[in-house]
């Protein structure tokens, strides 16, 4: 399907006869860590106060929100690529194939995807794109929401498993606690060896 894109929120009246999702993801900037996506039909009836763009929540409060989408009437679908993937494919066809799955895993095929920014994946639906998409349409808003708790669960999980990077606190970002960890430990297995600063440390080491 071929996708398009928009530069502001679009009028869905077209689409009222489709279950419309909203998708987005998580982890395109980090270091370490898959890429998450998620895609989301909102049930008009019952979304949470509050759901928005979730750069500009709180954790608590994306939490909190994230529990409310879960636990209401609406179809939720969750996609990954994985640090192999993405060292393979390139972030942004790796972000892309995250995204796909989320809607694949979507127990109800949607009618038409709204995707947040310029870009889409490839569906067998009709999909666009929507710059700003993340604070602009709920399902979007939703989708953030979902994708960014989801990735922060995997680190903390990750900080377990490696606890010198901290991992629970940078979440992958590149900060300058993280790039002291990775030069007094060199990478582990959860870092993406095809961005610059870790593949700057594993050509100093060599």
């Amino acid at each position: 399907m071929s996708p398009t894109a928009s530069q502001s929120r679009p009028d869905l009246s077209r689409t009222d006869a489709f279950r419309l999702a909203g998708v987005d993801e998580a982890g395109r900037g980090p270091l370490a860590g898959p890429v998450v996506a998620a895609a989301v039909i909102l049930h008009p009836a019952a979304v949470p106060a509050g759901v928005a763009d979730s750069k500009r929540l709180s954790p608590a409060r994306r939490e909190r929100l994230a529990r409310e989408l879960r636990d209401g009437p609406h179809v939720i679908g969750l996609g990954q690529a994985s640090v192999a993937e993405i060292d393979r494919l390139n972030i942004l066809h790796a972000a892309m194939l995250a995204m796909r799955r989320a809607v694949e895993a979507l127990a109800e095929l949607p009618g038409h995807v709204l995707v947040d920014g310029n870009r889409c994946p490839e569906l067998s639906v009709p999909v666009e794109a929507v710059v700003g998409g993340d604070a602009s349409v709920p399902a979007i808003s939703a989708a953030s929401i979902i994708a960014k708790v989801e990735r922060d669960r995997l680190m903390l999980a990750m900080e377990d498993e490696f606890p010198g990077y901290g991992f629970a606190g940078h979440k992958g970002y590149p900060t300058a606690d993280h790039m002291a960890a990775l030069v007094e430990l060199g990478p582990c297995i959860h870092h993406r060896r095809s961005f610059a600063p870790v593949k700057r440390l594993l050509e100093v080491g060599s």
